[in-house]
């Protein structure tokens, strides 16, 4: 069903994976939206960010651009920081003074990961990276600045646009053996489509007369996983298809030895957000099988 003719959605973002399903989304439902990558807006410039949202006249903005090189922003704090926190800040400002609402893209790693269970709203952050820590100094800017926001925060979202995790093993397949994996981080893998689904029915529920149910939401899957145990469904999926395989060797996370620190737990409870806006979010095994699928077709 075609979405009812309205001012376009902002989508800050263009090249990722979100932006990228939330592009697609659009034109399968018909939907206007105005999506502009770094080249046409910077998150960083405020002058540039207050011409995009002039010239467009959103219903709403999606904003799903940020600075994402987890392990680089431990060296790039000055940069993680002016597009995860400083220029959401800004856009929060440049919406409120539009009269717009602001659905702002957040993260898993506002968490420490030493919880038991899945993370629900109410669970107090502690981002243990620089990118976390960014991440959450963005989410309180928008909170603090926008009246009319909400924060969505993603898990392990997965696709085949940009460089997802499964894109990442399959090319990682073609040159290796074995890939070793890290076995002791969980979290709910999420394809990108469910989300960028789940973002446009926020936004129009934010758009409908009456809306009061301003805040934080977790858009995420059910099915907990560890990466090891992610990397090997695409792995076996690729190689019943015929492409490029490896064997996973589960490593500890200590033995990865990334930059930055990963929550251990990335899970994030759902329950709010299926509960408010009737989200649904699909099997992620079954998914990624049909993502590799779609992925080896360019391979």
């Amino acid at each position: 069903m075609a979405a009812p003719e309205t001012a376009p959605i902002l989508i800050i973002g263009q090249s990722g994976q979100l932006a990228q399903a939330l592009v697609a989304g659009a034109a399968a439902a018909g939907r206007p939206v105005v999506a502009m990558g770094r080249h046409e807006v910077d998150l960083a410039d405020r002058a540039r960010l207050a011409r995009a949202v002039e010239r467009v006249g959103p219903s709403a903005v999606i904003n799903a651009g940020a600075y994402t090189r987890v392990d680089a922003a431990e060296s790039e704090r000055e940069a993680a920081y002016a597009l995860n926190a400083d220029g959401p800040g800004v856009l929060a400002d440049l919406c409120a003074g539009a009269g717009v609402p602001i659905v702002h893209v957040s993260t898993d790693c506002v968490f420490d990961g030493l919880k038991a269970g899945a993370y629900t709203e109410e669970d107090a952050p502690n981002p243990e990276s620089v990118y976390g820590q960014s991440k959450l100094a963005g989410e309180r800017a928008v909170a603090e600045r926008a009246e009319r926001h909400m924060i969505a925060r993603v898990s392990w979202v997965f696709s085949a646009y940009a460089g997802s995790f499964v894109k990442i093993m399959l090319t990682l397949a073609q040159d290796r053996d074995t890939l070793r994996v890290v076995a002791d981080q969980f979290g709910h893998p999420t394809h990108a489509d469910d989300v960028a689904a789940g973002l446009f029915t926020m936004v129009d529920a934010a758009c409908a007369p009456g809306f009061e149910d301003w805040g934080t939401y977790h858009l995420a899957g059910d099915t907990a996983t560890h990466r090891a145990g992610q990397a090997e469904r695409v792995l076996a999926a690729s190689a019943r298809l015929g492409g490029p395989t490896a064997a996973v060797e589960p490593i500890s996370t200590a033995d990865f030895g990334a930059a930055a620190p990963r929550p251990a737990n990335a899970c994030l409870d759902a329950r709010r957000a299926r509960t408010r806006f009737g989200l649904q979010f699909g099997d992620w095994e079954t998914q990624t099988d049909a993502t590799v699928a779609a992925l080896l077709r360019s391979f």
